[in-house]
């Protein structure tokens, strides 16, 4: 026969066995017991817990990176060869030509030309020396500056004594020293016969004060097949040349009229 136990009972069982059980957890509280104090005991079957191992993450730190060092190129400087020290050249000096001299061997005239058809120009004593400048071609007349004067004039090898080579100088004509006192000669004309050359010409009318000193007739002509060049002096009005026809070159010549002064202008010979 199943009896029913009545509500009111019912509640005070519980009450009562809630009692023990709070009662029962304050004790068990008292040594820290994980139990709950509201939870009603079941039956469950016994299992043994299986360890679980959390792992523990050790924060292992990454490795820092370290640049390996790369060593910088360094430029090798270029090496700038010394220089070599270029010694100084020693300058020569360039050596002055020395011009030959001569000495008067005798009392000389020394003349406005190279040749005793040309007026006087200075006079030269035994002993007087000179510097040579030129000479004519043949080398048998000297332009010469005497020690004793300031201008030139030229002097006969005859005459002097020559110190040095002669030859080591230029051939060279200075002009003649004009005159304006007298006009230069007039009808000039020249006539061949065979080798016979004759030049003709008026006489210059002149003041006598003035000291006329003739003619000069300055002229290449052929001998012996070779052009040669001479000078000649005259008072008169025409001279005959031996001009022969067999030289390849031409013969020709100028007339001048003298004064002590100097020359006038020369006139050109149609030779013929």
């Amino acid at each position: 026969m199943v009896k029913f136990i009545s509500l009111e009972r019912m509640l005070g069982f519980l009450r009562v066995r809630a009692g023990l059980i709070l009662i029962l957890a304050i004790a068990m509280a008292g040594c820290s017991a994980p139990f709950s104090l509201f939870a009603t005991p079941t039956s469950s079957p016994s299992q043994t817990p299986t360890a679980s191992m959390t792992p523990t993450f050790t924060n292992t730190p990454s490795p820092t990176y370290t640049p390996t060092w790369t060593p910088t190129a360094t430029n090798t400087p270029t090496i700038t060869p010394t220089p070599t020290i270029t010694p100084t050249p020693t300058i020569t000096p360039t050596p002055t030509f020395d011009f030959p001299d001569v000495t008067a061997l005798m009392q000389a005239h020394c003349r406005y030309g190279p040749g005793t058809a040309y007026l006087h120009a200075g006079d030269l004593y035994p002993g007087d020396k000179a510097v040579v400048h030129n000479r004519n071609d043949s080398g048998t007349w000297l332009w010469i500056l005497p020690e004793k004067q300031h201008w030139h004039c030229w002097v006969s090898t005859s005459v002097v004594e020559v110190e040095g080579d002669i030859f080591s100088v230029t051939v060279y004509y200075h002009p003649l020293p004009r005159t304006t006192f007298i006009g230069p000669p007039k009808n000039v004309q020249a006539t061949r016969n065979l080798d016979k050359v004759t030049v003709t010409w008026d006489a210059v009318k002149y003041n006598p004060s003035y000291d006329l000193r003739g003619y000069l007739i300055e002229a290449t002509i052929c001998q012996n097949g070779f052009l040669f060049s001479t000078a000649v002096h005259t008072d008169g009005t025409s001279y005959t040349f031996n001009d022969e026809t067999s030289c390849s070159g031409e013969s020709g010549g100028l007339l001048y009229a003298v004064e002590k002064h100097g020359y006038t202008d020369p006139v050109k010979i149609p030779w013929p």
